[in-house]
Order: C-alpha cells, then sequence, then structure tokens
C-alpha cells in the first residue's frame, strides 16, 4: 500500500483522543488516524451494484417481533431460568 502525505485539522479535543488511545494501544497515532480514514471511507462508499440481489433475498413474512426472537432462543436453546422482562437473557 502507498500512503501519500495530507494535512488534516482536528479538534485539541479529539486529538488528546487519539494520543491517549495510541498510547493505551501502543501504536503510533498516524495508525490511528488512518484507521479512522478507512473506516470512514468504506462506511460512506456508494457501492454501483446491490450487495445481494432479490433473487439472493427472502421474505421473513412481516416485522419481527421482541416476542419472536425470544420464541426462536427459547427454541432453539431452552428456555433456561426466567430474568424478568426488559432484562438481558
Amino acid at each position: 500500500m502507498v500512503l501519500k502525505r495530507t494535512n488534516v485539522y482536528a479538534d485539541d479535543e479529539d486529538l488528546n483522543l487519539i494520543k491517549e488511545a495510541a498510547k493505551r494501544l501502543g501504536v503510533s497515532e498516524a495508525e490511528l488516524i488512518r484507521e479512522g480514514i478507512h473506516r470512514i471511507a468504506l462506511a460512506r462508499r456508494v457501492w454501483d451494484e446491490p450487495f445481494v440481489t432479490d433473487d439472493e433475498t427472502f421474505d421473513l413474512g412481516g416485522p419481527i417481533t421482541r416476542e419472536d426472537v425470544r420464541e426462536a432462543v427459547n427454541e432453539a436453546f431452552g428456555s433456561g431460568e426466567s430474568r424478568g422482562p426488559g432484562r438481558a437473557a
């Protein structure tokens, strides 16, 4: 990979966060900045073709509710002990 130099303006607060993270992770600040640039470039990429075609998808029969998910998990793994509504299983 060929790297090119560029200038970027950033807030002091953001630069301090990058400096702290680089020190904690044992990598250079430049490496974190390059990773951030790469991630945002991929996140904002516009593809010429759809990721999957309509032929590669299937209809799940409408919206899936929270209860539908719970039932599917219970069928697959058993209900185990109840932790009450609204709490992580």
